[in-house]
């Protein structure tokens, strides 16, 4: 089984493209989705990030995102921490997941894919991009959040001139229906390359 992981920056719409490989029958796992669900659901994890952060990151058995947020986005040395918390139990859940799954390829979403030399671990690389504007205007209506800390997040990330560098393809995600037709594209290419090995 082909494994291809799909990564870009904050608000470059890696989950509506993630959702266009899906309409085409391909198994995504998008580990952000996975890594909040674990901190939901293990005790293991949730005692971990209590130590790490303290009792405010937590209501009662529900992470308290936005103050988890304040803490880590303005620290980086706590944000590697974190993710050094998160990102085994990731890891773990996704080697179970992508045994049950029998489609000749998967997609893995990751927000950081090349920061931590994770490409390795695929047989191809997909970045998606969008202009910086595109996706600060994205965040600004999704999240709610303002642009000092929509900034702040994507100082923590590489720029994509950075991942391109290493990718093997890139979806350019400004229009939708012209996403659509990269996704097909690709999609194509990997089926076939699937076939050949």
């Amino acid at each position: 089984m082909i494994k291809v992981g799909l990564t870009g920056g904050i608000g470059s719409g890696k989950t509506t493209v993630s959702k266009m490989f899906k309409e085409l029958g391909v198994p995504v796992y998008i580990a952000d989705d996975a890594g909040k669900e674990l901190m939901n659901s293990s005790t293991e994890i949730r005692e971990k990030i209590i130590n790490l952060l303290g009792k405010e990151s937590y209501n009662e058995d529900s992470p308290n995102r936005p103050f988890i947020a304040s803490k880590v986005f303005k620290d980086k040395e706590l944000l590697e921490q974190l993710n050094g918390i998160i990102h085994p139990a990731v890891a773990q859940h996704f080697k179970e997941w992508i045994a049950r799954q029998s489609y000749p390829y998967i997609i893995y979403e990751a927000a950081i894919l090349f920061e931590k030399g994770s490409q390795k671990n695929f047989d191809f690389t997909v970045l998606v991009s969008a202009p910086k504007e595109i996706r600060i205007k994205r965040l600004l209506e999704r999240d709610n959040s303002n642009r000092e800390d929509i900034e702040a997040r994507m100082d923590n990330q590489w720029d994509d001139a950075a991942k391109r560098r290493i990718a093997d393809f890139e979806i350019i995600n400004e229009e939708i229906e012209h996403s659509k037709k990269q996704v097909v594209q690709l999609n194509d290419i990997i089926l076939k390359s699937a076939k050949i090995s």
